[in-house]
């Protein structure tokens, strides 16, 4: 079950709502309950989800209208929460500036939700994911960057995941981290890609390159870095399939 949601996300020259649904309707294969998708526009993150299949989600949201050229997008199947459009994803902090989408399990989940809740963060859903945009919240109130914020918040998390991460304060970029549920990155000549598998971006690129445990990436327009889970660089190969 805990590899059976699909995530993608894309910064570029592209629109991305486009490429966002066409990359989820190639996901469907994995399975799932509920859709969602956020991008970036302007000064300000639009988030649009709902429990359904994606051409009913997508025509009811109008999913494809979405503009911005940086967005992340998820299907998932239930874990942790009914199927809800309040438990679908992405899930966003408190104060709007930052979303994620995740597949995996964080099996600490309640411990943190209770601390984040003590501090004042309010929950929409029942998930186990939500608590990582709220972490990140925490952290940037602290003077972090979003790529910071990442690092620290992930050595928090126990259990599996795949993480894509959208801050209004960083627009021009999307930070991907992986622990034990697949990620992989996809370089074009307009954009980058994340996705759980090659499929979505099959049409966009052919050139990848493959996050490990306790890695993270940095995805801008122009590529792609990537470092460990302390900041340390770190050199992939980029393979063609």
């Amino acid at each position: 079950m805990r590899f059976m949601c699909g995530i993608i996300g894309y910064v570029g020259l592209k629109s991305a709502g486009p490429i966002l649904l066409d990359g989820l309707r190639k996901l469907e294969y994995r399975g799932y309950d509920s859709v969602g998708m956020a991008t970036f526009e302007g000064s300000g993150i639009t988030l649009k989800k709902d429990a359904g299949g994606i051409d009913d989600v997508a025509n009811r949201e109008r999913l494809g209208e979405m503009a911005g050229s940086a967005g992340i997008g998820h299907t998932r199947w239930a874990t942790h929460g009914g199927v809800t459009k309040e438990n679908a994803h992405p899930h966003a902090s408190c104060n709007g500036e930052i979303v994620v989408v995740h597949n995996g399990i964080i099996e600490n989940f309640a411990e943190l939700r209770a601390e984040l809740a003590e501090r004042g963060h309010s929950f929409r859903s029942q998930t186990d994911t939500e608590v990582i945009p709220h972490m990140l919240e925490e952290e940037m109130r602290r003077g972090n960057g979003i790529e910071q914020a990442v690092r620290n918040v992930v050595k928090q998390l126990h259990g599996s995941f795949a993480l894509l991460v959208l801050c209004s304060k960083e627009p021009d970029k999307i930070v991907a981290a992986r622990r034990e549920s697949p990620l992989i990155i996809g370089l074009s000549e307009h954009g980058t890609f994340a996705a759980s598998d090659a499929t979505p971006f099959l049409g966009q690129t052919k050139h990848v390159a493959y996050l490990n445990d306790d890695e993270m990436a940095v995805l801008t327009q122009a590529g792609a870095t990537y470092f460990d889970f302390n900041g340390n660089p770190i050199r992939k190969e980029v393979a063609e399939i």
